[in-house]
């Protein structure tokens, strides 16, 4: 293979990729999100390393390849904005943890005394 038609190869392969990421952040698969962005930094990586060839037999390769980057940008956009709502039901999950710790630090400390009416006892915190 030449190198051409790999680099145009790994162009489709990127855009493949980043189709399986975004359908992956749809579907909430955040975990298998993770590993597949190892995959796509190294694929980038590849990329970068063997670029386009230049010249007029190369502008088809060139204008396939730009296209295929049109629509990989399309799918970063979304994907962007998908973890950007994770990230903020994350950050909303946290508070509600940092609320709930503190309500069971503050009635913590009644644990184990039983209040009656009446009675005069007060608790010391």
């Amino acid at each position: 293979m030449n190198d051409s038609s790999l680099s145009l190869k790994n162009w489709h392969a990127l855009y493949a990729l980043s189709n399986t990421m975004l359908s992956l952040a749809q579907s909430g698969k955040w975990d298998e999100l993770i590993e597949q962005e190892v995959v796509y930094v190294t694929l980038v990586e590849q990329i970068s390393k063997n670029p386009l060839p230049s010249g007029p037999g190369g502008q088809f390769i060139q204008d396939k390849a730009q296209a295929l980057l049109a629509r990989i940008l399309e799918n970063e956009i979304e994907l962007k904005r998908l973890l950007q709502e994770r990230m903020g039901e994350l950050q909303e999950l946290m508070a509600q943890t940092g609320k709930q710790r503190t309500l069971n630090m503050a009635y913590g400390n009644l644990s184990g005394n039983v209040l009656f009416p009446g009675e005069a006892n007060e608790i010391n915190p």
